[in-house]
């Protein structure tokens, strides 16, 4: 994976941008603070996601948590494999652990996203404040 196209929202999600669309699933940050990870709730194929609304759930022993969309469009693919496996998230969080690809419906929604970079100093002054 490469930095140039992570891009991740104050919620904690993140989009990798690749050609068929829009890989989106929760940060590393996230992933930890929310412990392992026991149930995703999926979206269907096809669904319309709206930037800050909930696209998909994820519970862990200590919360369940909705993810709000870091950007519009509509879902192509979902992760079955979280079905069976939803700890890949906690494996591989920028990896094999992604939700949902989605299809970008505007990309200059990309445009108002952090880089890991300012992410990570986000992260870092969240938990100092």
């Amino acid at each position: 994976m490469t930095n140039g196209t992570l891009k991740i929202s104050q919620d904690h999600v993140w989009v990798q941008t690749n050609g068929e669309g829009a890989q989106v699933g929760i940060s590393d940050f996230a992933a930890e603070a929310l412990g392992s990870i026991i149930y995703v709730e999926l979206p269907e194929v096809g669904d319309e996601v709206t930037r800050g609304d909930s696209f998909a759930a994820v519970e862990s022993g200590k919360a369940s948590v909705e993810l709000p969309a870091p950007i519009s469009g509509h879902v192509l693919k979902v992760n079955e494999e979280l079905e069976d496996a939803p700890d890949l998230i906690n494996q591989d969080t920028y990896g094999k652990g992604w939700i949902v690809v989605l299809a970008i419906k505007d990309a200059t929604e990309l445009d108002e996203l952090m880089s890991k970079p300012d992410y990570d100093l986000f992260v870092a002054g969240a938990a100092e404040g």
